[in-house]
Formats: C-alpha cells, structure tokens, sequence
C-alpha cells in the first residue's frame, strides 16, 4: 500500500503520484509518477513492472503541477525520484523507471 494522489486532466487522462518505500530496502522512499488513461492502467503499469502491492486509496498526496509537468514532458510517463521528505529534491532530477528497478550486474 502507497500513499499518493492523482490529478484528472482536462483532456480526461490523469498523472498518479505514489510515495512507496525504497526499493533498495534503505531508509526514506521513492515518489513515483505515472502517467495513463485513468487511475486503474496506472497502478497496472507499475505491477506489471514487478512493484505488485500496489495500491492508492484517498487522494492525500496529489501530484503538484511541477511534478504534473515533469512526467507529461517524460517519453515513457512513468518516473521517480526520492520522497520530499528526504530533503533532497530541491536540486535532484527526475529519473525514468528503468534507473530505479535495474538491478547492478554482478560480477563471476
């Protein structure tokens, strides 16, 4: 379970916005934006990305329109960066999905 948010568009598709913990299991999360044609394809973009128990009740945590404006601009509509709560994202950019689930190669 996340908590998140989403913003309808005017032109009916929405940005879903979910802070889910690390993925690394290291403390602070991850703030996660999906853009799709309605709430429920992006929650299944992310679970059929392997991030299964995904789920987003309320509307606590809307995207802001930085964030709406970020993930409109990004090609794949899906990306992250580290929660606000970590104090970092003030200078730190957005990153597409792929950077946050490769997993480092390791070496025989």
């Amino acid at each position: 379970m996340a908590a998140g948010g989403f913003c309808k568009l005017p032109n009916g598709t929405v940005v879903v916005a979910l802070n889910l913990p690390s993925p690394a299991g290291g403390p602070g999360g991850v703030r996660v934006l999906v853009h799709a044609q309605n709430r429920a394809r992006a929650l299944t973009r992310l679970r059929n990305l392997g991030l299964r128990a995904i789920y987003l009740r309320g509307n606590a945590a809307p995207p802001s329109p930085d964030e709406i404006t970020a993930v409109l601009h990004h090609p794949d509509g899906l990306i992250w960066r580290t929660a606000p709560d970590n104090g970092v994202n003030g200078t730190e950019l957005w990153h597409p999905i792929r950077a946050l689930l490769r997993r480092p190669m390791t070496q025989a």
